[in-house]
């Protein structure tokens, strides 16, 4: 079982990480935000990871998508914190 500090310190991390990323224009901080996120990923509860990336493999990590998976990440733990609430 996934705590519910778990869920809510990825929650507050992301959503955080994910506002400042979705309206920066500065590309450095951009690659800054990947960087933190993917250094985050790596010592995540791994079963809160597995849920959130819903069986993408480079769930965060992959520059490509990474826009797209934050969006995704924040909107999942958001619902997760709502079911344990």
């Amino acid at each position: 079982m996934i705590s519910k500090d778990s869920i809510e310190s990825a929650y507050c991390f992301i959503h955080q990480k994910w506002r400042v990323y979705k309206f920066s224009t500065i590309d450095w901080q951009k690659d800054d935000i990947e960087y933190a996120i993917a250094q985050y990923v790596e010592g995540m509860d791994r079963q809160l990871y597995t849920d959130i990336a819903n069986g993408k493999q480079d769930f965060l990590t992959d520059h490509s998508t990474f826009a797209k998976d934050m969006q995704e990440a924040e909107e999942r733990l958001e619902k997760f914190l709502n079911v344990n609430q």
